[in-house]
């Protein structure tokens, strides 16, 4: 079984539950359990939370959820790419998979409320990442 840490970012709540509720039932139905969940505030403060659970020796993986939507300047597109490279540097400083479950940039409301299944993806991704390595 793939013993999962969970990052989920409280920006968007109403978006982001749903993408939390998309990534357990994600892992129950490959017989995986999220044996921790961590609450952030923001996409932007996912990489801390996601670099103390990949240091946990019965953590296997890391999924990542959240969303970034547009405004009226570039700011969604400077949280995505910090996010994103965040990520990508603990999953390779732990050795341990932290997938990337965050729609955006460049999104409405709306859209984001369509791409709530990336709970689920992350999660699918982190299973198959550990499982493979």
């Amino acid at each position: 079984m793939t013993a999962l840490g969970l990052v989920v970012s409280r920006f968007n709540r109403e978006v982001t539950e749903q993408m939390e509720e998309h990534a357990h039932e994600a892992a129950a139905d490959r017989g995986a359990e999220v044996v921790e969940t961590l609450h952030v505030p923001g996409a932007y403060d996912a990489p801390l939370a996601a670099d103390r659970l990949a240091r946990r020796e019965e953590i296997d993986a890391v999924a990542v959820v959240g969303t970034v939507v547009t405004g009226d300047t570039d700011h969604d597109r400077v949280i995505a790419d910090a996010a994103a490279r965040g990520l990508t540097d603990v999953s390779l400083d732990r050795d341990t998979p932290v997938t990337f479950g965050v729609s955006g940039p460049g999104m409405s409301g709306a859209e984001a409320r369509e791409r709530v299944g990336k709970g689920a993806e992350a999660v699918n991704a982190a299973i198959e990442l550990a499982e493979e390595l």
